[in-house]
Order: structure tokens, then C-alpha cells, then sequence
């Protein structure tokens, strides 16, 4: 009687370096995504198959990437203090170009909305419910009391 063989392909344990070059390039604030697009390098879900099955390797990679993510905060900084394109016109004049301060503006925005949406608790908007003044919110304690 012959062994039947599962599909697909046989799952391998990450090679060291190439988990080490992984923490890298996440916590420089670049994209999983953009790594396993290189040449040579592991598919996305091979990526999350060797999360799954190697804790210390998933707990590196989610450190990695909050260190990513204060990297990406740390560029919207770059971009801001970035001295913006002039443009010389018909007349000779010299102006800051709009078209590139809007284009820096929308990089930023962008990077921050995202920042939001993956790290809320850091990087999102904090929200405050509350009364006003004359009608302030009050969290009473409420009892039910059962009588037989």
C-alpha cells in the first residue's frame, strides 16, 4: 500500500536569515507586500504560514512592525520639512510650486490615515463622549433585586 502525499507544496521552516531580513525590512517602515515582490523572496502567505507556525517568529514581526510604524510617522515629519519645488513662470517670477505642496500634503495625509487604521490605539484619533456643562453624563449603578 503506497502513502498518499498532501497537496500543495511541503511546508518548510523559515530560513533564519531570511526571517532576520524580514524584522529588517519591516521595521524600516516598508511593506511586507513590497519584500515578497523581490525576486528570491517568499510569497506573502508563506510569510503568514511561517507566523502561524513559529510564535517567536510572529512575535519579532509584530514588534517590527510598531518600530515600522513610528518609522512611517517619523517620514511624514521628513515630508513636511521638505522645502517645496519652486516654479519659475511666464513672467519670470519664481513661486513655490502648489501642485507639489498639495502632492506632499496628500503623501502625508495618507500615511497618517493608514497609521490610524493600523495602530489605533497609538496612531488614531482619540474620541471623548461627554455631556455638556448643565448636563453632564452620570453612570449610576443599577440593581435588580429579585423577591419570591
Amino acid at each position: 500500500m503506497t502513502e498518499k502525499r498532501p497537496v500543495g507544496r511541503p511546508e518548510s521552516d523559515p530560513p533564519p536569515e531570511m526571517m532576520d531580513e524580514i524584522i529588517e525590512w519591516i521595521s524600516a517602515g516598508k511593506t511586507l507586500r513590497s519584500f515578497c515582490q523581490q525576486p528570491g523572496k517568499p510569497t506573502f502567505r508563506t510569510v503568514y504560514n511561517w507566523q502561524e507556525k513559529d510564535t517567536e517568529f510572529f512575535a519579532r514581526f509584530m514588534v517590527a512592525r510598531d518600530v515600522g510604524h513610528d518609522m512611517i510617522a517619523e517620514e511624514t515629519l521628513e515630508i513636511a520639512d521638505e522645502r517645496p519645488e519652486s516654479v519659475v513662470d511666464n513672467n519670470g517670477v519664481s513661486r513655490i510650486d502648489s501642485g507639489f505642496v498639495q502632492w506632499q500634503k496628500t503623501r502625508i495625509e495618507q500615511r497618517l490615515r493608514l497609521l490610524g487604521k493600523w495602530n489605533p490605539r497609538k496612531y488614531g484619533d482619540k474620541t471623548i463622549h461627554s455631556g455638556d456643562v448643565d448636563n453632564p453624563i452620570a453612570i449610576t449603578e443599577v440593581r435588580r433585586v429579585i423577591v419570591d
